[in-house]
């Protein structure tokens, strides 16, 4: 019955991917006409991962929240249940920006429970971890691309305020333009990382099952991805913009720092 209740679950993160998707385009357009699309389908996703956790509950004769998986598989449920109540009685569609994705990466973790077979083919796992490096470091660019922008965003709103001009204030393009360059460059780094964080979780869980989870550079990566995603639905959906969203793309900036640092072994992994 395990096994089972993991099919529901990866039925369920599938439907939740459209949700994600739903995301992935108000990162760059700020309103998505697929948000309907993705609000049935997360609907019956929120409907099979109930399926799946009580088929485990049924199977284990307890809650099923008796480790990792386990665990994040249920808070991800509540999650959704909870959006979905407070969507049906608020209307507050705005929020899907943050918890479609949060909710997805929760039930595709719980999906991981369960190995499966080695790769068959050393090209295909070479090629997939390879494309999972070159997402990070387009992702990467794009961040900085953010970063550059908030900081020249803080320096010209500065001049303006203390009334001073310089050749650099000349040279410097408007406010409004420079907000909306960071805008746009953090919602392609945004769905870029997204992209890379799936390929990556898939690829750790093909190459060594359950022993990926936990590990430090996992726990980093997975914070700078969460910090991105809380400063997409800030600026999408709670209105942040100006000086709040430059700083926080610093904020970002740092955290892509610090992954970075963690994986400078990644090179050893990639010529085993």
């Amino acid at each position: 019955m395990h096994e089972t209740s993991i099919f529901w679950l990866r039925v369920a993160t599938g439907l939740y991917a459209v949700g994600l998707l739903h995301a992935l385009l108000s990162a760059v357009r700020r309103h998505s006409s697929l948000f309907p699309l993705a609000l049935g389908a997360f609907s019956v996703g929120t409907v099979l991962h109930m399926v799946a956790l009580v088929e485990l509950w049924l199977a284990l004769g307890q809650i099923p929240a008796n480790n990792f998986f386990e665990s994040v598989s249920l808070c991800g449920f509540l999650v959704a249940v909870l959006f979905l109540f407070v969507y049906r009685r608020y209307q507050f569609a705005s929020l899907s920006v943050f918890i479609f994705p949060l909710v997805f990466f929760m039930a595709l973790l719980g999906a991981t429970e369960v190995p499966v077979e080695k790769w068959s083919n050393p090209t295909v796992r070479g090629a997939w971890l390879g494309l999972h490096v070159l997402l990070v470091m387009l992702g990467y660019a794009a961040l900085l691309l953010t970063a550059i922008a908030s900081i020249f965003y803080l320096i010209k709103e500065k001049q303006l305020k203390g009334k001073k001009t310089s050749a650099l204030f000349e040279r410097l393009p408007a406010l409004g333009t420079l907000d909306n360059l960071f805008s746009k460059s953090l919602g392609i780094g945004f769905i870029l990382l997204t992209l890379a964080m799936i390929a990556a979780s898939t690829w750790a869980f093909i190459e060594s099952g359950t022993k990926w989870i936990g590990d430090v550079k996992i726990v980093i990566s997975l914070a700078t991805w969460a910090m991105c995603l809380l400063m997409v639905f800030l600026r999408t959906s709670a209105g942040w913009r100006g000086r709040k969203a430059a700083v926080m793309a610093l904020v970002v900036l740092g955290f892509s720092a610090l992954t970075w640092v963690a994986h400078v072994g990644l090179r050893s992994t990639l010529i085993r």
